[in-house]
């Protein structure tokens, strides 16, 4: 099934009750939620065009005596026999519900990596695929007075034709990984809205506001913006849309932008004539100008660090809001301006505290590596990914690049299917930059060169490159030239090289903390002879789990590329980045060896 066109904007600020916490769980290897004793099949797991029996007919366990698992949660990290397990596990909590003729209920997921039916009192009442960005089913008709049993079917098995694909470099979290919640809004509503400073504009608020329900259409709705004095009358039309665009003469206050060193936010209220909502919405422009990127008007060097959304000093998922400020605040101490959540949509909770803390997003989706180009679903599958990620931060001031895509092998293939998606996102959202993570090539045994095609579509040239790591040792670094085929911006998506924390030795010695050291200094010296260098985001903040990664003593299962262990530990590292950070932020000139590049270190 696929996700509504619209998702339900600011879904927390919304009526709601939460249901998080422990939910009875079965572990369904062989899919008998499917099959009877006879294992006839009732019906296909995600076939078309069939209705799925009761789910109390398909289940004969019962759930009641079954163990429990936390929500939001991955299940790999909760019970040892299942820390290796893909497949099937189903879920089942109660919750009360009291029906209301002028009310509608949704069933809201955060996440449910990666395919989910979801059922309500034994009937299905939805499904999705993708294990990273948000679904709503509406449950208004499903619900009765009295206590109500939602059942889901979770399924983390990968697919080739997935996305991503089978072949990843992280741990595959299965579960109800995200907040679930029964939110409760008026019969007509105020679904979704876009609220930002218009594309290349410093002082016009646009965007638009729609409305779902019986009586969307010809309906008034008020936008305000109390501390800049702004008020403005909207009528929607035949399909609950109000389109609006408001310059600094409608407002009696001058507009403060958001940025890293001033996160302003003001309080953006919409109510129509039967509902009101309110978001903490902060405007800022960015663009590109030749090699240089500009945060509200003004040259940027984007001074980051990659982050998965590994929890911070435990094996599992990073969940809560909590997990999020406790990796958020590592960056800041790094010296950071800017974040790559890769290589997917992180929770709401990280991408809103980076707002909070002034933190530059990279927000991407897992078209990651080997996903199958030719084929259409895979793409449906692709765009609807992407649809959701935007659909969901789209108001997040922090958000300044949408990257499609990470480490795609060059053909034709690929490139029709990547632009495409591009296509797809700037009609989304046309206020925002366009990157992916794009590989370079060898011309000769010092010259790197950066020419994918894809660049020509891009508003970022972003590159992952491990010199010093997987191609040669760290002096290597000192005799590369780079050939950047593209007068745009360059970002270093990925650098550097594993160590194990409190593992010592020589700086030649691999794994250890002095030769993860060591590598940055090279790489940092190679990179300031880029011209078009504006910005790095190395790979990466902290340790993550990973089954690709078995070396005994070393990596046990968890890439070690971290600047801080899985036990928050600061590695050498660590230090010398910050340093250089702390350089750039007092003189833009050191990121270019003395001489300027144009880009601020300013925030």
């Amino acid at each position: 099934m696929s996700a509504p066109l619209h998702l339900i904007s600011n879904v927390f600020a919304r009526q709601h009750q939460s249901l998080n916490g422990e939910w009875h769980t079965i572990v369904d290897p062989y899919e008998n939620g499917y099959y009877d004793y006879r294992y006839q099949p009732l019906a296909e797991p995600y076939g078309k065009n069939k209705k799925p029996a009761s789910i109390s007919d398909r289940i004969e366990y019962d759930f009641d005596q079954s163990p429990t698992l936390k929500v939001p949660g991955d299940w790999n990290s909760q019970r040892l026999e299942l820390a290796l397990y893909e497949g099937t596990v189903w879920y089942k909590t109660s919750f009360r519900a009291q029906r209301s003729p002028g009310r509608r209920q949704f069933l809201h997921f955060g996440a449910a990596n990666y395919q989910a039916i979801v059922y309500v009192n034994g009937e299905e009442v939805g499904r999705h695929v993708g294990g990273f960005t948000p679904f709503e089913l509406e449950v208004s008709e499903r619900l009765v007075d009295g206590e109500n049993v939602v059942i889901v079917k979770v399924d983390d098995a990968r697919h080739r034709d997935g996305v991503p694909t089978v072949n990843t470099d992280w741990y595959n979290f299965g579960g109800l990984t995200r907040d679930v919640l029964l939110v409760d809004v008026p019969r007509t509503f105020i679904k979704d809205y876009f609220i930002q400073l218009e594309q290349c504009s410093l002082e016009r608020i646009g965007g638009w506001v729609l409305l779902d329900g019986p009586q969307a259409a010809g309906q008034k709705v008020t936008l305000r913006i109390a501390e800049l004095g702004l008020r403005l009358e909207l009528v929607t039309d035949d399909k609950g849309y109000a389109r609006f665009s408001s310059g600094p003469e409608q407002r009696s206050a001058p507009l403060v932008l958001w940025s890293g060193g001033e996160p302003r936010r003001y309080e953006v209220e919409l109510e129509s004539e039967g509902d009101r909502v309110k978001e903490a919405i902060g405007f800022r422009s960015i663009s590109t100008r030749g090699a240089d990127l500009l945060l509200n008007g003004q040259p940027i060097f984007l001074r980051g660090i990659s982050i998965h959304e590994q929890a911070p000093r435990r094996p599992g998922r990073a969940t809560s809001r909590a997990d999020a400020l406790e990796l958020l605040g590592w960056a800041k101490e790094l010296g950071c301006n800017f974040v790559r959540l890769a290589h997917y949509p992180h929770n709401e909770h990280m991408v809103r505290a980076a707002e909070e803390l002034g933190l530059l997003v990279w927000s991407e989706v897992p078209v990651y590596w080997t996903i199958q180009w030719q084929n259409p679903e895979t793409y449906a599958n692709a765009e609807r990914q992407v649809t959701e990620m935007v659909q969901r931060d789209k108001n997040r001031a922090a958000v300044i690049l949408w990257s499609v895509s990470n480490e795609t092998p060059i053909d034709d293939a690929r490139n029709r299917f990547l632009r495409a998606l591009i296509a797809k996102v700037r009609e989304l959202d046309p206020t925002r930059l366009l990157t992916a993570a794009l590989e370079r090539h060898y011309s000769d045994e010092h010259t790197q060169v950066v020419d994918d095609p894809l660049g020509a579509d891009l508003d970022v040239i972003g590159v992952n490159q491990y010199v010093g790591w997987y191609d040669g040792l760290p002096a290597k670094c000192d005799s590369i030239v780079w050939d950047v085929r593209y007068e745009k911006p360059l970002v270093f998506s990925e650098l550097g090289g594993d160590a194990k924390a409190g593992h010592h030795g020589p700086p030649e010695q691999r794994w250890t903390e002095e030769y993860q050291a060591d590598m940055y200094r090279h790489q940092i010296e190679m990179m300031r002879r880029i011209r078009v260098w504006r910005g790095l985001s190395p790979w990466i903040l902290n340790d993550f789990q990973s089954p690709r990664r078995p070396l005994p003593g070393i990596q046990d299962g968890w890439n070690r590329k971290g600047l801080v262990s899985d036990r928050g530990e600061k590695k050498q590292a660590f230090g010398v980045l910050q340093a250089f950070y702390a350089a750039v932020a007092r003189d833009p000139a050191a990121t270019h060896g003395g001489g300027s590049s144009g880009a601020s270190g300013a925030e």
